[in-house]
């Protein structure tokens, strides 16, 4: 019978069991993907997760706020899928889990860049008006980024996030304050900090970021003014001058001069050279002599006699600075080295850490001829007064030239430390500014703040990877004291009160007053309100840390007040986040893990633990996690100037968010990762091998109803190939399971794609097509194997469902008959459970004889004896040991091996001879040489399988 247009009509492919789904072969995810987030927003999924059962209790896992500036970048994508599988996967396996997606809104990069948009504007705006734009500011790109993180599926609270900028929030990070102060460890002092002169604010190590750069280091000569003082080691000739030499790689900061420091213990000489014509005699370190006098050049060296550091110091040297009417000691320090420079440290306690320290041990003044702009102020040398610090170098540089004091000078490239905000060179500068004392003993624990971050470093947190244990010990180790002021307007204040003259107002109770006013009004009440309204029902008489003065006049005094201009440093804010969030919404505390990269050991998780431990006793998280950066594909840091960079927008409009989380999937975070369009191209063509798989599952299941449909297995089928197909599932999930538990993603993503390409693309979907499509429709074998497939498929699309969002609730509604339309989702059910099952050893070994038969069908390939697999015949001889083990897994061979005949028998030495069938009858229907094909009613050419079930068929209809 021929068709209109002339094509035989074949009536048997109607007869066959075709695999059929809507589930398409192309994902179309930019379409899917926001249709299915709207779906979620619907039937109000979080909360009915929240609502559900949850067996295995609480899990509370914090999240570290971005801040509320710009777009979401690959970094942002990176931490908040890694967040979003660990959340999913514990809300998937009965867990309680209340996560809170946050914010960082106040601080430096917002008002840096609401200023910088304003322009010459800014400069007409107050405080209000400025700290109001950038509340805007925030609040716009808080909805931006809370929009793109949706976008990528992540769950969590985004209908009430916390924002850093909320005045609870706000009234909470007070209230940690608070616990401090009563604690004895904040304290107001002059001293030395990182300053930015683009932004003029004080910057804690968290700000910084390092850059190379090229700057002067110069060898400076201060002339000795008692000479008759100097050992008598030193041979010093009669009459003659001599200098101390020292070496300096900021020569801006020599008018602050104040002493010379040398070690203790080292030995150091007086030499003799000429240079220039001109003969000088200097003091410096011995083992650098000849460095230092060969880097300058000197002539006609000689040393004259040693002594050492503590020799010097004990002689109670005077020296006379080289431009300035001053004299200074010199002196010993424990810093002091001879590994470079000189051996002899030019000391201005205002302008670093270590000469500070020094200063305040012999009772130097903290001097620092320094503004807030950068340029010198009046205390400096007339030449210098008004130029800025880097304009002052040169000046410095050329007026000890002339002088005669610069022995030599270089320009070197090093390391410097820059505003992480303007990316601008810093300074060190003495400040007013409030600081938290790591070594101060904390009250009422018997032990400073570093040693107890230390000792929970070593004893109480677990870290993931095990290095991030020493490097975050590294850094407290070597940290300074905490400052925590800065000098800008977009931030929560610091409740301190101040009157000239007098003792400041800080104390626990006064702080807590500030905190309760500040929960009703926000932060941006201290800006507009009187002394009076900000300490509300604050009462100083009933305050025994209160200032004396103030207890005397009680209320009344208050109005003499004037409230500090000084805001917190934003780490301050977002370190305090687990009392603001965790502990204020109760969702527990502390958090099961903070999982950030690998720079907040010295931000975040560092300036979270030091708060907590203080307020609390101990550290806020459990364990921390900590994953690498985003770089190039040759390990560059991505930047735009570079443009190496790769938008997320532009990646979510070309691929989606499931492939790009599937390749967060396959990534080893906790190293720096290499991030590049082909590593998406790739993501993407593996999640097209598991959807196709996932298509397959659901296509042949398209008649099977798992209620009435079901098989039940029993020992006789262990030899069958669903049995082994079960095994492997249960190896996989128990696989899964783990990994998820351990955050080794990336073992998800090589389990899951192996599975699909392996155990089943390549074993075992292509041994059961011709059951699946051949078998008769409710025949026991076609039903046990779409029982196991329905178990794969079901298992499979919960184990993938933290990863693959929107594409498992697609294909796991499909799976179970169910529309977009109702009100449920596979992120409410559970992850699968394994039942422990082991492969039968008797599978493993005819595997094995799989393996060796396809080798010998590929040889027969290659030969040409062989086109198609389905005109071969394998005859099999087994080994002895093993034909007996595989006699009840052999009828599976035929099917595993893709060829229509597979005999077995037993032999002495195992071997396998293929044979061409071509000449046999072919079944019509399911292309087999089988051997008991032959022409049936109808005419066709059938096995005796597909006869039998043909003839249960009407063909005519």
């Amino acid at each position: 019978m021929n068709k209109p247009d002339g094509k035989k009509k074949d009536p048997l492919r109607k007869t066959l069991n075709l695999p059929k789904t809507a589930f398409g072969m192309k994902a179309n995810l930019l379409q899917l993907e926001p249709r299915f987030q709207k779906r979620w927003d619907r039937i109000d999924i979080f909360n009915k997760q929240l609502e559900a059962d949850h067996p295995k209790g609480e899990f509370v896992m914090h999240d570290g706020p971005p801040y509320a500036n710009g777009n979401i970048h690959l970094g942002h994508l990176l931490n908040k899928v890694i967040k979003d599988v660990t959340v999913r996967a514990r809300i998937m396996d009965g867990y309680d889990v209340h996560y809170v997606p946050g914010w960082d809104c106040h601080g430096l990069p917002i008002e840096h860049q609401v200023m910088k948009n304003l322009g010459d504007k800014a400069k007409e705006l107050n405080t209000n008006q400025i700290r109001h734009r950038c509340e805007k500011y925030a609040e716009k790109f808080v909805k931006v980024q809370a929009g793109q993180m949706l976008r990528l599926g992540t769950t969590g609270n985004y209908e009430n996030p916390y924002l850093t900028m909320k005045p609870a929030y706000e009234g909470a990070t007070l209230e940690v304050f608070a616990d401090l102060v009563e604690k004895g460890v904040v304290y107001r002092d002059l001293k030395p900090v990182h300053w930015s002169i683009a932004n003029q604010t004080a910057l804690a190590d968290a700000e910084l970021e390092y850059y190379d750069r090229e700057d002067t280091s110069v060898f400076v000569l201060f002339a000795v003014n008692n000479t008759n003082s100097l050992p008598a080691g030193l041979n010093v000739p009669a009459g003659e001058t001599v200098h101390v030499m020292i070496w300096t790689t900021t020569p801006w900061t020599l008018p602050a001069n104040l002493a010379v420091a040398a070690a203790a213990g080292e030995e150091y000489g007086l030499y003799k050279w000429t240079k220039d014509g001109k003969t000088t005699y200097g003091i410096l370190g011995g083992a650098l002599s000849e460095k230092v006098l060969g880097m300058g050049k000197a002539e006609d060296v000689s040393c004259l006699g040693t002594c050492t550091g503590q020799e010097l110091a004990d002689a109670k040297i005077v020296y006379q600075h080289p431009f300035i009417d001053r004299t200074g000691p010199l002196l010993t320090a424990d810093y002091v080295t001879l590994e470079d420079g000189t051996g002899l440290v030019h000391t201005a306690p205002g302008h670093g850490q270590e000469d500070y320290q020094t200063g305040l041990k012999v009772g130097l003044e903290i001097y620092c001829p320094v503004k807030g702009d950068g340029t010198f102020d009046e205390t400096a040398p007339e030449w210098l007064q008004g130029k800025d610090v880097w304009s002052g170098n040169g000046d410095v540089v050329e007026h000890l030239r002339e002088s005669g004091h610069l022995f030599f000078d270089h320009q070197f490239d090093h390391s410097y430390p820059h505003d992480w905000r303007s990316k601008t060179p810093t300074i060190f500068r003495a400040t007013e500014q409030w600081f938290i004392a790591v070594d101060r003993e904390v009250k009422g624990e018997g032990r400073t703040l570093r040693e107890m971050a230390l000792n929970a470093t070593d004893n109480e947190i677990e870290f993931i990877p095990d290095w991030g244990q020493s490097r975050l010990r590294g850094m407290l180790e070597s940290r300074p004291d905490w400052c925590i002021s800065r000098q800008r307007s977009w931030g929560l204040p610091i409740p301190a009160f101040m009157k000239e003259g007098h003792e400041t107002l800080l104390t626990e109770k006064s702080v807590r007053a500030v905190a309760q006013t500040v929960r009703k009004e926000g932060a941006g009440f201290w800006f507009r309100a009187s002394v009076e309204d900000i300490l509300g029902d604050y009462d100083p008489t009933e305050d025994e840390n209160a200032p004396a003065w103030l207890r005397e006049k009680g209320k009344a005094g208050i109005s003499e007040l004037s409230p500090s201009q000084d805001i917190f440093d934003v780490w301050f804010e977002s370190g305090s986040s687990w009392n603001a969030v965790l502990r204020e919404r109760n969702l527990g505390y502390p958090s099961e893990y903070y999982i950030e990269g690998s720079d907040q050991h010295r931000g975040w998780f560092q300036l979270s633990l030091l708060p907590s431990l203080v307020s609390q006793g101990r550290a806020p998280f459990k364990t921390l996690l900590t994953h690498g950066f985003i770089v190039d594909a040759q390990g560059r840091k991505m930047s735009k100037s570079v443009g190496n960079t790769i938008n997320v927008q532009d990646l979510l409009d070309k691929y989606g968010a499931d492939i790009s989380r599937w390749w967060v999937a396959s990534l080893n975070f906790v190293n720096d990762i290499k991030a590049d369009w082909a590593f998406f191209k790739n993501a993407a063509e593996e999640y097209r091998k598991v959807r196709n798989t996932i298509r397959f599952l659901l296509g042949n299941l398209q008649d099977y109803n798992n209620d009435t449909d079901r098989y039940t297995f029993t020992d006789a089928d262990k030899g069958s190939l669903d049995a082994w197909a079960l095994v492997e599932l249960d190896k996989l999930v128990t696989e899964v399971r783990s990994a998820y538990e351990t955050f080794q993603f990336r073992r998800i993503r090589d389990a899951v794609f192996n599975f699909c390409n392996d155990s089943l693309s390549a074993v075992y979907m292509a041994a059961i097509k011709d059951r699946l499509y051949c078998d008769a429709t409710d025949s026991d074998r076609r039903r046990r194997t779409q029982t196991v497939l329905f178990d794969i498929c079901d298992n499979l699309l919960r184990l993938v469902a933290p990863v693959l969002v929107h594409t498992a609730d697609e294909a796991w509604l499909k799976l179970h008959g169910k529309t977009e339309e109702v009100d449920e989702s596979i992120h409410l059910q559970r992850l699968p459970e394994p039942k422990g099952l082991a492969q039968d050893p008797n599978w493993l070994l005819t595997m094995d004889i799989r393996g060796e038969a396809l080798k010998a069908l590929e040889q027969a390939r290659e030969s040409g004896s062989i086109t198609n697999p389905l005109d071969a015949g394998i005859v099999a001889v087994i080994d002895t040991d093993r034909f007996d083990a595989i006699t009840d897994y052999a009828q599976e061979l035929a099917d595993l091996c893709g060829v229509s005949q597979f005999s077995v028998a037993s032999g002495e030495a195992t071997n396998f001879e293929i044979k061409d069938l071509s000449d046999e009858p072919r079944c019509e229907r399911s292309w087999k040489r089988d051997g008991t094909v032959s022409e049936r009613d109808g005419g066709f050419m059938l096995s005796e399988r597909d006869a039998a079930v043909v003839a249960t068929l009407d063909l005519e209809n």
